[in-house]
């Protein structure tokens, strides 16, 4: 019998919180609940979720802080939840490692295809005959897709998912410029309707890891008015 994926939901609104559980239930996902920062944390230690969806605005510790909590010791797929709709929530939680960001309100079947399109980059294996290759290297990176593992100068670099994804992709394509439209719709999915500047900002924090002077980078540079090329 296969393992029903479990999803750990954190939110301060009680009703909101047992509405969202009641739904992803009857979408076939085992659900854990969090009403604050620090039960996230300890719910999230004990039951290690395959997703959290996580609230911004939270008592006793934000979910910023929670993230980055989670970013330091794991890459356990994130998406961050604010009521406010303001651009510099979507640009924080990306910046501390969230993989994705849902405004609120929002509708429940667009927040479970985003979830499932997050797990599938986890789960899926490539179709036969389509399988990349396991081992990339570009310069002093090298990235394992089996060990989903990725090393600079030889030390280990934590990457979220979408990170992990967007580097695999330019490194499969070293030295050909990958349009910024491909990125998005390859990394976050060709349903996606978010903003073009999350891809700005994985691209900024992945340099930050990858690059020996970020502020001038030599491995992943920018191609003005089509998108990134990976050179090495």
């Amino acid at each position: 019998m296969t393992r029903a994926v479990s999803v750990l939901v954190v939110d301060d609104e009680p009703a909101f919180r047992e509405g969202l559980r009641q739904a992803l239930k009857q979408e076939g996902f085992l659900v854990f609940l969090a009403a604050d920062g620090e039960e996230a944390l300890e719910v999230w230690r004990a039951e290690k979720p395959d997703l959290v969806l996580l609230d911004v605005m939270l008592p006793r510790m934000s979910g910023i802080d929670v993230c980055r909590e989670i970013r330091s010791v794991d890459d356990t797929p994130v998406i961050m939840v604010s009521a406010r709709n303001e651009e510099i929530d979507a640009v924080v939680a990306l910046e501390v490692g969230a993989d994705d960001y849902v405004a609120k309100p929002y509708r429940v079947r667009e927040l479970v295809a985003r979830m499932r399109t997050l797990l599938r980059r986890v789960n899926v294996a490539p179709a036969a005959g389509d399988e990349p290759v396991g081992v990339l290297e570009a310069g002093q990176v090298v990235l394992d897709r089996e060990r989903h593992e990725v090393r600079h100068n030889g030390e280990l670099v934590q990457l979220p998912l979408k990170e992990f994804d967007l580097l695999a992709l330019l490194m499969e394509n070293k030295g050909i410029v990958v349009t910024r439209q491909t990125l998005i719709d390859r990394v976050w999915g060709f349903d996606y309707v978010g903003d073009t500047k999350t891809l700005d900002v994985h691209i900024k924090r992945l340099r930050a890891k990858v690059e020996a002077n970020p502020e001038s980078p030599e491995l992943i540079v920018t191609i003005r008015g089509l998108g990134y090329k990976l050179v090495g």
